[in-house]
């Protein structure tokens, strides 16, 4: 199953920047439907490959939504436009440099999980750049507001990153300074992150430093693979470890 989607913004107080989404792919679940999970693509693709993926898993009682991302010149890429999820530049610790592109994304993957059924847990994953956007999503959940101070609507339950970074993470210390609520969150929401070591698209440090810092402000819950050899790419393997610790973490 899918359709078309438009998302306007993400509820910044400002004047609203529309952006047009591509087509969603759907996958049912198979046996009864105990989660709900939107996985995010990475750079240049679309939710169409990685829902045939999923679809494959046995993971029977997961409904899987897969959304292809904006059409956005990359600054990256020279300014070549794909689809992305938000802009980005070479890759650093400095923060990031497109809060409105990930604040539209992060709030376009909230509402497609804000119409699910109030006894269905909810997840978000994604690869590469969609890996990182599930955890800039992560860290929403956690503030309970997005960047531009909006407030996030869904309840988290798992979060799960392959071959990816998590943008601003600098940042994020100083934003968990004082709020008790933020703490309470970060403690509860479990956190996969895959990495090959041979990854020479998004190193390995990043993925390293990510689960390091995710650590460090009181996620308590952060599970971290290393895959020797890995690429920019994902393995049998590495789905297998993924569909088990979606079993462990969301009782499906």
């Amino acid at each position: 199953m899918s359709y078309t989607n438009a998302s306007s913004g993400s509820g910044s107080r400002g004047a609203r920047r529309t952006v047009e989404f591509g087509r969603t792919y759907v996958v049912r679940p198979k046996g009864k439907h105990q989660a709900t999970v939107v996985w995010l693509h990475g750079l240049g693709d679309n939710g169409s490959s990685w829902s045939q993926l999923l679809d494959n898993l046995p993971l029977p009682n997961i409904k899987w939504i897969c959304p292809t991302a904006p059409t956005r010149p990359v600054t990256v890429l020279g300014g070549f436009p794909c689809t992305a999820w938000f802009d980005e530049g070479e890759l650093s610790d400095d923060g990031p440099k497109d809060v409105e592109g990930l604040d539209t994304s992060a709030s376009h993957i909230a509402n497609l999980l804000s119409t699910e059924p109030s006894d269905v847990k909810l997840g978000i994953g994604g690869f590469s750049m969609g890996a990182a956007c599930a955890l800039y999503s992560a860290t929403c959940f956690v503030h309970g507001r997005y960047g531009n101070g909006s407030p996030y609507p869904v309840n988290l339950k798992a979060v799960v990153g392959l071959s990816g970074w998590l943008p601003g993470g600098q940042n994020l210390r100083n934003m968990m300074l004082g709020s008790h609520d933020a703490i309470r969150r970060a403690a509860s929401l479990p956190v996969l992150l895959c990495h090959g070591v041979g990854d020479e698209v998004v190193p390995y440090k990043f993925g390293e430093r990510s689960s390091q810092i995710l650590s460090s402000v009181g996620f308590r819950y952060v599970t971290f693979k290393t895959y020797q050899g890995l690429g920019h790419y994902t393995v049998p393997k590495e789905m297998e470890e993924v569909c088990q610790w979606l079993n462990e973490r969301l009782g499906v």
